[in-house]
């Protein structure tokens, strides 16, 4: 094929980021010019910088921070059994699975799952423990918040371990390496790639939650996607909705190239 012709068969691509990804970002970066009069200004970038909202971005990325770290302690392991089992596709379907269901169906599960006459709250019952206040917490948002990430965790990890070379378990073993050795020098520096993909695939969404937060957290975790919501469907403030979102783009981006940066320093090795 010439490189005429790939470009040609590029023109939907292109065409696509123009108009879905280009074209939204600078229309958001223009109403972030706008205060809630109509008029031209820079106060919005200024009023981001006021205590509450530096309150919600260190909120934010805590909780994104906490998402990611559970999920990864919880996909890894789930992975590297997923490639010892038997029947691993269906398996990997069956974790797959959840995800085709609707968000809000899911979150309003949990909402019946941690409620005061919820089963949760039965077996602790029974076990003399007592009702607790589940739902409405922190706890109860980074739950369901793992719960739907996992599976973006597990994907990129298990397709890493998948591409691990058996023959290198073998040689550490055979040269006397111990179990947490192999782990530690060979099986996770090699599946590193996949463990930042995975964390990058929940990282970056889990920043800018707001349903969840309403729902399971009832407005005790407050996040920037909390901003932006309240800022565009409640106060009609949609500058300073916009310079929250800006914001949160400006960091994906930081992110995603940071990551990117640290692969293709080495793959250069």
């Amino acid at each position: 094929m010439t490189s005429k012709a790939k470009q040609v068969y590029l023109i939907p691509y292109y065409l696509w980021i123009a108009l879905f990804v280009i074209a939204p970002v600078l229309l958001i970066l223009y109403y972030s010019l706008f205060d809630l009069n109509g008029k031209l200004t820079l106060s919005n970038y200024a009023n981001f910088f006021a205590p509450v909202y530096l309150k919600m971005t260190l909120s934010s990325f805590w909780y994104a921070f906490l998402i990611t770290v559970f999920s990864l302690l919880v996909a890894y392991p789930a992975a590297w059994l997923l490639t010892r089992t038997k029947h691993k596709q269906l398996w990997l379907l069956l974790i797959i699975l959840p995800t085709w269901i609707n968000l809000l169906l899911k979150t309003y599960a949990f909402i019946g799952i941690f409620g005061t006459f919820g089963p949760v709250n039965s077996i602790l019952d029974v076990l003399g423990i007592g009702e607790k206040q589940i739902l409405f917490t922190g706890f109860s948002f980074v739950f369901v918040s793992v719960y739907i990430f996992i599976p973006f965790m597990i994907l990129p990890i298990f397709s890493a371990l998948e591409d691990l070379n058996p023959t290198l378990l073998s040689a550490a073993r055979d040269l006397g390496a111990s179990g947490w050795t192999t782990f530690r020098r060979v099986v996770f520096p090699l599946t590193v790639s996949g463990v930042r993909s995975g964390c990058m695939a929940v990282f970056i969404p889990a920043l800018s939650l707001f349903m969840i937060t309403r729902l399971i957290a009832g407005n005790r975790v407050i996040t920037l996607g909390t901003a932006i919501e309240q800022h565009f469907l409640v106060t009609q403030d949609w500058g300073m909705g916009s310079t929250v979102a800006v914001f949160l783009i400006v960091v994906m981006a930081l992110v995603m190239v940071l990551a990117g940066g640290r692969k293709g320093a080495r793959n250069g090795k």
